[in-house]
């Protein structure tokens, strides 16, 4: 099994910082990368929104499909910031139409619902700032909300009519 080119290129700059090293070739010496998200136009049309708004889009995400993504659209209309700033606030509004209106059609086969959830999650992340921390907490509360959401239709048709 012959070596691939990226495993060549990893060795030569793994061979160019121990080259360049004085004290000679060390285990903590090592390369450093960077990473870089590349975003789809959906992806990069989520809107920078506050974190209330933000938790408040994930909770109809979770229970709406689709409800709260339509809502997020309309805080493109009002200035909030999204990765798209080369793209014009009209269209930035529809392409988050365009995923609100995915999420719903989508949510018959489990699939939209799904992807409103982690939609929500998004919206949350990017509204908490790099640190997340707030995330972490919501994250946990959608989840219990999530996995108590099979008993509500059960209740619903127990009671009388």
């Amino acid at each position: 099994m012959e070596p691939s080119h990226k495993d060549a290129e990893t060795a030569a700059a793994a061979a160019a910082v121990a080259a360049a090293d004085p004290r000679g070739a060390s285990s903590s010496s090592g390369v450093v990368v960077q990473v870089r998200e590349k975003k789809g136009p959906l992806r990069a049309a989520i809107p920078y929104m506050p974190f209330p708004v933000a938790v408040i889009c994930l909770f109809l995400n979770t229970f709406v499909p689709g409800l709260g993504t339509f809502v997020s659209a309309f805080a493109v209309l009002c200035g909030a910031r999204t990765d798209l700033p080369d793209r014009h606030v009209c269209c930035v509004f529809w392409l988050n139409v365009a995923a609100a209106l995915i999420q719903v059609l989508t949510a018959i086969v489990m699939v939209g619902w799904i992807m409103s959830i982690f939609w929500g999650m998004d919206m949350v992340i990017l509204a908490s700032g790099p640190s997340g921390l707030c995330f972490q907490t919501v994250f946990s509360f959608s989840l219990l909300l999530f996995l108590m959401l099979p008993p509500i239709p059960v209740l619903v048709q127990s009671l009388p009519r």
